[in-house]
């Protein structure tokens, strides 16, 4: 007797664009009750005032500082986290191709990860720079003028969640914005959405751009756009090549972690090089940077592919 298909299966059958909606749906509902729970939270514990000081941008008291961690936990890095599991476990039912967290790779491309995103920091800042310089057409200086007051506003929660005034303060710093936000966005773009799109276009190049593209619109930072779409690439492709979430993670830890280091050391008078700096590097070495970075990824995607190979023959010996 013919068993039939597996649930599984039958889910998987289910067209990539009705995943995406879902996806997208579930997300949107996880965001909405998840911002509702931290403004309850916060209006209980320092009342509703506390709410409307963090909406005016008044963020001088250390309540106001508090109360807006833990709208950022609820109101978007738990709904980031809840999203990908309920749809990889009770939508498609299939966790391990939509969340991809085995370990089965080389662990010398961890190296390569590193030292990708090392390398890849003057491109990085090339492409930050054009973004900084955008100017849109005249007719659509309102638009302009709203992106830059919404960077602007951005930019001041940003500050007030990185001021680090101890190593306690820089540690749990690294573990939420370096690896926690690495975990739960590698989850949700990399894991479920670049799956859906990798089914939907029958082309991997054209899932891990489309990731990106929405991975830095989702961020609504409208001129830091280029660097993060690049930064999404990156993490696409150590997850399409290893088939392993965890070398994205682990390029997301570095290049948050970074970030969050340099921060707390220019803070503190440590070092001289402030983080904000827009020109670190000259046009040499962001030339110098494209070329190693490319080589890196070829490299990245050679030992990773040699691995599989050799990996898929040893089984079948077996």
């Amino acid at each position: 007797m013919t068993e039939g298909p597996s649930k599984p299966t039958l889910y998987k059958q289910v067209h990539p664009g009705y995943q995406f909606a879902i996806l997208i749906v579930i997300l949107i509902l996880a965001i909405i009750i998840g911002s509702f729970v931290g403004i309850a939270i916060v209006a209980a514990k320092y009342g509703l005032n506390t709410f409307i000081d963090i909406s005016n941008l008044k963020l001088g008291s250390q309540q106001t500082q508090t109360s807006l961690w833990i709208i950022q936990f609820t109101g978007t890095t738990f709904p980031i986290l809840i999203t990908p599991l309920i749809f990889s476990y009770f939508i498609v039912r299939d966790p391990d191709n939509y969340l991809k967290t085995n370990i089965h790779f080389p662990w010398t491309l961890i190296v390569l990860v590193f030292a990708t995103m090392m390398m890849a920091n003057p491109l990085i800042e090339f492409l930050g720079n054009i973004n900084q310089k955008m100017v849109l057409p005249k007719f659509l200086k309102g638009l302009e003028q709203w992106m830059k007051d919404s960077e602007n506003s951005a930019q001041k929660l940003s500050d007030i969640m990185m001021q680090m005034h101890s190593f306690g303060d820089m540690l749990f710093n690294l573990l939420f914005i370096g690896l926690l936000t690495a975990i739960v966005e590698e989850s949700l773009f990399r894991g479920c959405l670049q799956t859906i799109f990798v089914r939907w276009f029958k082309n991997y190049h054209v899932a891990i751009w489309v990731t990106a593209i929405l991975f830095s619109a989702f961020h609504m930072e409208f001129y830091g756009f280029l660097p993060r779409m690049l930064l999404g690439v990156l993490f696409g492709y150590f997850v399409a090549w290893s088939g392993s979430i965890w070398p994205a993670v682990w390029g997301h830890f570095v290049n948050n972690g970074t970030a969050v280091v340099v921060t707390y050391l220019y803070q503190n008078k440590m070092i001289g090089l402030n983080p904000d700096e827009q020109q670190t590097f000259n046009n040499s070495g962001y030339v110098i940077s494209f070329v190693i970075t490319v080589l890196l990824l070829l490299l990245y995607q050679y030992l990773s592919k040699r691995w599989q190979v050799k990996h898929h023959y040893g089984e079948e010996l077996d």
